[in-house]
């Protein structure tokens, strides 16, 4: 099962699929909402969107186009030549479909538009993501700093954008540029709930004076493995033998309730995990 699934996680098809779905709904979201209320999206279509609003020079989608000449090399050069491609993918139907599409998302009020793009904007995003490549632009860069010296994306998205706004309010009305920024700070959030949507686990800790019949009772109705930890209590410093797993959301509530079937005084705490790779679970990306 895993291995088909890897089979279709790097399938060109499913990546593909990916890129082209999720840059069609940012372009939509580009075209009928930011474009007519000239928001300045984050990144480098950011900067294409300015250069356009200040100059009337070409449009957004040609800018950017050309701006993604330098990243398209980098990306050559610093990952891959599968994840050039795939970007260049995305860069290209970002582009062409800015000049074909061509309508408006009737919402009037300024603040509404901001959440509506953001939200659907960072869903877009999220899903080019899932795939192999990148949206391009300033992801490409952010990609390859977080490979080759562990800079968080999510970090450089807010360096990039904090001068692109920063620039902003010399140029264009101050209320747009806010707008812009609560639209740009709603699509970080939607990108992080796309991406973490099939990925985020669950870790438990279990803390039981029956360790060995809760890991038994787990392992024979839910089917997943735990590991036994050996622990000192501080108080008494008795020895003890603390539980912890890796379980999805749907599986937490069962957990629980083999948990305190098994031990009323047990002491059973849950952490969220963004996301969780190797033995059984997502294998790493390789781009």
């Amino acid at each position: 099962m895993t291995d088909k699934k890897n089979k279709i996680v790097y399938s060109v098809f499913w990546n593909c699929g990916l890129i082209i779905f999720g840059s069609l709904i940012q372009v939509v979201v580009l075209k009928g909402i930011a474009a007519p209320h000239q928001f300045i999206p984050g990144g480098l279509f950011g900067i294409s969107s300015l250069i356009f609003y200040l100059t009337n020079w070409l449009n957004p989608g040609i800018i950017y186009l050309l701006l993604n000449i330098p990243m398209f090399i980098l990306g050559y050069l610093f990952v891959s030549r599968r994840f050039l491609w795939y970007s260049a993918l995305a860069m290209i139907t970002v582009s062409l479909a800015y000049q074909v599409i061509n309508f408006q998302i009737p919402i009037e009020n300024e603040l509404y538009a901001a959440i509506v793009f953001g939200a659907l904007f960072g869903l877009g995003s999220g899903i080019v993501l899932r795939s192999l490549g990148s949206n391009g632009g300033a992801d490409v860069l952010a990609i390859i700093l977080n490979q080759k010296y562990n800079f968080g994306i999510g970090k450089f998205s807010f360096s990039f954008n904090l001068i692109l706004y920063t620039t902003c309010f010399f140029f264009l009305d101050s209320d747009l540029v806010i707008a812009s920024m609560i639209a740009v700070f709603i699509a970080a959030q939607s990108i992080n709930y796309t991406l973490s949507m099939f990925s985020q686990r669950k870790m438990a800790f279990i803390i039981s004076e029956h360790p060995k019949e809760i890991a038994d009772q787990v392992m024979c109705h839910l089917g997943i493995g735990m590991t036994m930890l050996p622990a000192i209590g501080a108080y008494r410093g008795q020895e003890k033998t603390v539980l912890m797993v890796v379980i999805n959301n749907i599986q937490l509530k069962r957990l629980e309730e083999i948990v305190f079937t098994a031990d009323d005084h047990a002491l059973f705490i849950v952490e969220n995990t963004f996301n969780v790779l190797g033995s059984t679970f997502s294998k790493r990306k390789l781009y």
